[in-house]
């Protein structure tokens, strides 16, 4: 049997050093400390795959059909890949010749 891959001599070792450090009357203080201190994490990290899921897919979807009937408005830069409005002949960005498509 092992957990977090130690074997129970390593656990019994483990405990040992905590019983000394912490002694027997602080010991189930501390366990249950340790515990609500994992719950309180395990449950902040539901609750943020929770709110992933809820996220609204149709935002994103509209932005992509906005900017894909806006393409014959722009060209974009050969050497940077910038987007610029049709017809320039220099990026914005970089300022390199842009080749118009024939």
């Amino acid at each position: 049997m092992s957990i977090f891959g130690m074997g129970v001599p390593e656990l019994l070792v483990i405990l040992a050093i905590a019983l000394l450090l912490f002694g027997p009357k602080n010991l189930p203080k501390l366990g249950k400390s340790l515990g609500a201190t994992v719950k309180s994490i395990r449950e902040g990290m539901d609750e943020g795959e929770g709110k992933a899921k809820d996220t609204d897919v149709t935002d994103v979807s509209d932005t992509v059909e906005e900017e894909s009937a806006d393409s014959d408005d722009v060209v974009f830069c050969n050497k940077c890949g910038a987007k610029n409005v049709a017809g320039s002949e220099y990026c914005n960005k970089c300022g390199s010749k842009i080749e118009q498509a024939q």
